[in-house]
């Protein structure tokens, strides 16, 4: 067999998505020759150029980095362009700490500007591993020529140890009759890159005719069609009205809906309203399962502050109504009164699984502390108890505050974590030291139970065929349908607070870590993840110290976690300053936490039931939050207030919480607004009293009056209309506080001289006949800016010639010479405002082309951004 490997040239394979080994035959590729180009450390006698060479059975044939501080590095130079299409990782011949757990591998033409083409991690074993590089453009249109890799590790199986590489292979074409067209297609779209940038230049600048003369030449379009128009209706031609309606169009054609994506969700929280005279009493440690085909929310047990409860409670959604199933399900073959148990709904057979719960040391006793495992049939309304003790088949304890998942497609149920409950913890002769359960799978149809993975402290974790995870307790636990991961986020280990974010892959069982940043420790075997608490409140993630409850959409691929009370005893109370609630959303598209919202609980307005002002849930703990993934809505029941003056209280309160994306018509809103706002800045300029009416009419329409912002910002314009800067002001008087001249305003000669000195924008001739048009009644005529100014040198000159009579020519020639400077100065000011205006406009067309998308619009980068000085 191993020679037949060697003929056909095949090596064990990792797909970078899917993290499945697989045989990757290489004879359709050839082996690329590369050197050494640059590294960013080294230790002693483990050179950079060891990786050239695959020598498995020698421990110092490798490169080590000096330290595992990043950034660490290899960039690698191929002898001339290629498609580099896979890469090979050669290996020690047995497991090693320093084996690179994560990497990002980059490329390029350029060493300066290189690429993202694969974000992995190797196995910590003997097999040499292969994986795809992505070898296209972002489009796919071209495939990707490479000069230069650089490979950079993240983190090492062991996180203590510096970063090792054994051996790198690249495969793919570098043959010149291959890759010359890729090159000279690449080249191309180079090309028209720089060309976009010069004319976005140019056009920003106002070099019209560079502008055309760089497009006629070069064919190149800078954007679309519809963009090139929106440009010149705003910032060319002012017409305010056309760029609405252009903007309508991209709106409503769903050029700006990539961007509503992106932006976060608001939320809203209301009482869910009951129309039933029976409701489940105040709890909490109680259970929430929903059936979302039947519209129907499943609640069992709890504690009320003085006793567990075994009743069973079926909510239907359609007629907001409850209905008590049992009162005590004891009696009817089911599960005895608890708490801090875990349910799952399997969707397949419509049937409940309910397994673990909390008992006080007086009563943990080796009879009474087994762990029952139960089933209940919706359909036939019935309990089965499927066993009476898993650890006797191979499963977990009895633990509590453990979690649990259920892939219904497969038919596993998956339970993870929690406190083991056994007699040796009653004695006082035996250790302290709390015990936890680690990851284990029940099959449904065979009824058998599997360890998959031990707690790190385990005695078995030692022994190297034994796969290991750092256990916890208050953890959150999810299953993705469609990627087939369990999430597993923060925890408890006795007082330390761990705060990574694990994902596990069902099918493969690898274990990947999220947060990356984060420490990790390896046990014996490799595949253990021990998390250090590293500081989350200085990260932008949920603290692991809180209250957590998480729940999943698998549509949108986006995990939410609701972050109330502190988990600590002596910060867990509702007076605390920290009582406050939060949600989290982490999209497993971008791998970006993103906090919706944060509320600070006011203790003062709450009363003695625990509601306050009725915006949304006080802060508490020993909660339910569920996810109805056909409404796309939350639902919330109960819990622990944390008032430390009543430590019986508990809450039966029902809380819906909708998230929902802005819609198309807030967009449209807000781009109306923008559009809105510049014109009539620039009518205030003009005419203030038209400028008033405007906003009045026009810029309050697109404001939401009920928000408080949007209507702070509209209160903000309206003092534009008094402001006293040079563009609108005659002699330190607002346009609205003195008339607009021409109307009523009189003035003597030394006051005129003063004012057209003052008045930017406006011409001399302007302001001397609305002076005479003042004095006569009548309205100065509309005159052509360039006849205004001969005009007005004539006017003036024969007025300063008949006054000065009897004066020297010098003295003649003086006043002359300070009417053309006082000429020339307007002119310039005319020019600088109409700079500004275009400056203004063009502004506002860069921030409304940044929500379309990246294909249709200019550049956004700048020319400017490539140039050092």
């Amino acid at each position: 067999m191993e020679q037949l490997s060697t003929t056909l040239n095949v090596v064990m394979s990792t797909d970078s998505k899917t993290g499945i080994s697989v045989i990757a035959p290489l004879a359709d590729v050839e082996k690329l020759a590369y050197e050494i180009h640059r590294y960013s450390s080294f230790s002693t006698n483990y050179f950079p150029e060891n990786i050239l060479v695959d020598c498995p059975s020698d421990q110092s044939s490798r490169w080590s980095a000096h330290t595992n501080n990043p950034p660490q590095y290899l960039t690698l130079k191929l002898k001339r362009p290629a498609i580099v299409k896979k890469i090979k990782f050669g290996k020690f011949e047995k497991a090693h700490v320093c084996n690179i757990k994560k990497f990002r591998i980059f490329g390029g033409i350029d060493e300066e500007r290189m690429v993202l083409l694969l974000e992995g991690g190797l196995k910590d074993d003997n097999v040499p591993e292969v994986f795809n590089l992505r070898c296209r453009t972002e489009d796919g249109s071209e495939e990707l020529p490479i000069l230069f890799l650089k490979v950079v590790p993240l983190l090492s199986w062991g996180p203590t140890f510096n970063f090792s590489i054994w051996y790198i292979e690249l495969h793919g074409q570098d043959d010149p009759m291959y890759t010359s067209a890729s090159l000279r297609n690449y080249n191309v779209l180079r090309e028209v890159e720089i060309v976009k940038l010069c004319l976005k230049h140019f056009r920003q600048q106002g070099y019209d005719a560079a502008f055309r003369a760089l497009q006629e030449q070069t064919n190149v379009q800078l954007e679309h069609k519809l963009i090139t128009e929106l440009h010149k209706c705003l910032v060319v031609n002012g017409d305010f009205e056309k760029a609405e309606q252009l903007i309508t169009e991209c709106v409503n054609n769903g050029l700006m809906d990539t961007y509503l994506s992106r932006q976060d969700y608001k939320h809203t929280w209301r009482m869910q309203p009951i129309t039933s005279k029976l409701s489940p009493g105040n709890r909490g440690g109680h259970q929430l399962v929903v059936d979302t085909k039947k519209r129907l929310v499943y609640l069992y047990g709890g504690w009320d502050g003085y006793r567990d409860l075994s009743d069973l409670w079926v909510f239907d959604i359609k007629t907001s109504s409850w209905a008590l199933l049992f009162e005590q399900t004891q009696l009817f073959n089911g599960p005895t009164p608890r708490s801090c148990h875990k349910m799952v709904y399997d969707s397949v057979s419509e049937n409940i699984f309910m397994l673990g719960r909390y008992l006080d040391n007086s009563i943990r006793t080796t009879d009474y502390i087994k762990s029952d495992f139960f089933l209940y049939d919706t359909r036939a309304r019935t309990w089965l108890q499927i066993c009476d003790d898993t650890s006797q088949m191979g499963g977990p304890h009895l633990v509590y505050d453990h979690q649990m998942c259920i892939d219904s497609e497969k038919r596993n149920i998956y339970v993870f974590g929690g406190k083991i409950l056994t007699p040796r913890s009653v004695s006082n002769s035996t250790s302290s030291e709390p015990e936890y359960s680690g990851l284990f799978s029940y099959h449904i149809a065979t009824n058998t139970w599997t360890q998959i993975l031990v707690d790190c402290h385990h005695p078995s974790a030692a022994q190297a065929d034994v796969l290991s995870i750092k256990s916890r307790i208050t953890h959150c636990m999810v299953f993705h349908t469609k990627n087939r991961k369990l999430y597993i986020y923060g925890g408890q280990r006795g007082k330390e607070d761990i705060d990574d974010f694990i994902t596990y892959d069902v099918d493969t069982q690898a274990i990947s870590v999220l947060n990356k940043d984060n420490n990790a420790c390896g046990g014996a075997g490799g595949s253990s993840v021990c998390a250090h608490n590293s500081g989350t409140d200085v990260k932008n993630e949920p603290s692991p110290g809180y209250t957590l409850r998480a729940t999943i959409d698998c549509d949108r691929d986006e995990i939410y976690i609701f972050s109330s009370l502190s988990k600590l005893k002596d910060r867990r109370d509702i007076q605390h300053d920290d009582a406050s609630n939060s949600f989290w959303v982490y999209s497993l598209k971008t791998y970006d936490w993103s906090r919706i919202y944060t509320y600070r609980h006011n203790a003062e307005s709450s009363n003695a039931s625990g509601k306050n002002d009725l915006l949304e849930p006080c802060p508490r703990y020993a909660h339910q939050l569920i996810f109805d993934d056909v409404a796309k809505m939350h639902y919330l029941f109960g819990g622990n207030p944390g008032k430390s003056s009543l430590p019986q209280m508990r809450l039966s309160d029902f809380w819906i919480l909708e998230l929902e994306k802005p819609k198309r018509i807030e967009i449209l809103m807000y781009c109306r607004y923008l559009v809105r706002k510049l014109h009539y800045k620039e009518m205030t300029r003009k005419d203030p009293l038209k400028a008033m009416q405007y906003l009045r009419n026009h810029v309050a329409e697109v404001i939401d009056h009920s928000n408080p912002e949007q209507l702070k910002n509209f209160h903000k314009l309206a003092s534009l209309l008094f402001r006293t800067d040079d563009s609108n002001t005659v002699s330190g008087r607002s346009p609205l506080a003195t008339p607009p001249l021409g109307k009523t305003l009189k003035m003597d000669s030394d006051a005129q001289v003063e004012n057209v000195e003052a008045a930017s924008g406006a011409d001399e001739k302007r302001q001397i006949d609305e002076e005479s048009a003042n004095k006569s009644g009548s309205q100065p005529d509309v005159i052509n800016p360039v006849e205004d100014q001969f005009s007005m040198e004539s006017c003036d000159s024969t007025a300063t010639t008949a006054s000065l009579s009897g004066a020297s020519d010098s003295a003649v020639s003086s006043a002359s010479s300070s009417i053309h400077s006082r000429r020339n100065s307007s002119k310039r000011a005319h020019d600088g405002q109409q700079e500004e205006l275009r400056r203004c406009r063009a502004f506002l067309f860069n921030k409304i082309v940044q929500l379309m998308p990246a294909s249709m619009v200019q550049p956004e980068r700048n020319l400017s951004d490539f140039v050092v000085m």
